[in-house]
């Protein structure tokens, strides 16, 4: 009896611990609702607040969602990656059963204050809200109803490729737009080195996935130093050639890990 009773002991500790484990991980399922916009070939969802452009370019495609302020956290959450199913318990009219769909952060969506947050106004703060790209919403819901509850959990982001660097801007003002970020999938910090600049030189975040800093650059190779939200740090040495323009892309072979 004894022993039986410190093995239940023991289950309830190590189920408590992995719970605990959950939750500091982020991985938890929480109670949200899902929109959509940009119709049903995505065409709409274009651009965004996060800088990307043309999602199709750049490896998103129709897997999207635009973040209400609650969860966008001024562009630091672009480019994580969600995992929705929807709430049947809640809603068995408008969902779709046994399906998921994992969406990464491209957009905003922002608040509406003359709507009530339960009449319309789905994005107001302190409401955390998915407005998902058609194609993304109807894996999961059903078109006639509209808006759908949701659970959600942040998962790993999946690439195919490392790191890429869009370089535009001008003179003494570089705007590097950070994109293909697998595990974490945002950014928390970044770097820039020239290859004739002793130091590494702090970038700001200037919007979305956009980090800009304020030198003359020009003729250099550049290296970056990129920190995940989950602390992890890549230094993408030289990615940049000497020869680079604004406007240019480039690749690195360097990639965050699941």
């Amino acid at each position: 009896m004894l022993a039986g009773a410190y093995a239940r002991a023991a289950l309830l500790l190590a189920l408590g611990f992995f719970a605990l484990a959950a939750v500091a991980s982020g991985q938890e399922w929480l109670r949200a609702h899902a929109t959509f916009y940009g119709g049903p070939d995505a065409s709409g969802t274009m651009g965004g607040a996060c800088g990307y452009g043309n999602l199709y370019a750049q490896g998103y495609g129709t897997r999207t969602a635009a973040l209400s302020t609650a969860l966008f956290n001024d562009g630091a959450s672009c480019g994580q990656c969600y995992k929705l199913v929807c709430d049947r318990k809640t809603d068995r009219t408008w969902c779709k059963p046994g399906v998921s769909v994992t969406v990464t952060a491209t957009n905003f969506c922002p608040p509406n204050w003359s709507i009530p947050s339960d009449r319309g106004g789905w994005c107001n703060p302190p409401r955390p809200h998915f407005d998902m790209a058609q194609p993304a919403w109807e894996k999961i819901g059903i078109y006639r109803g509209g808006i759908i509850p949701v659970i959600y959990r942040r998962v790993s982001c999946a690439k195919k490729g490392g790191l890429r660097f869009a370089v535009n801007g001008h003179d003494y003002f570089n705007l590097v737009l950070v994109t293909n970020v697998a595990g974490p999938g945002s950014v928390r910090a970044m770097d820039v080195k020239g290859s004739r600049s002793p130091d590494w030189m702090h970038m700001a975040r200037n919007w979305g996935a956009n980090w800009h800093s304020l030198t003359y650059l020009n003729g250099q190779g550049l290296s970056f130093r990129v920190t995940a939200t989950d602390g992890q740090t890549i230094v993408c040495a030289n990615v940049v050639p000497p020869n680079w323009s604004f406007g240019q892309s480039f690749a690195s072979n360097l990639q965050f890990k699941l």
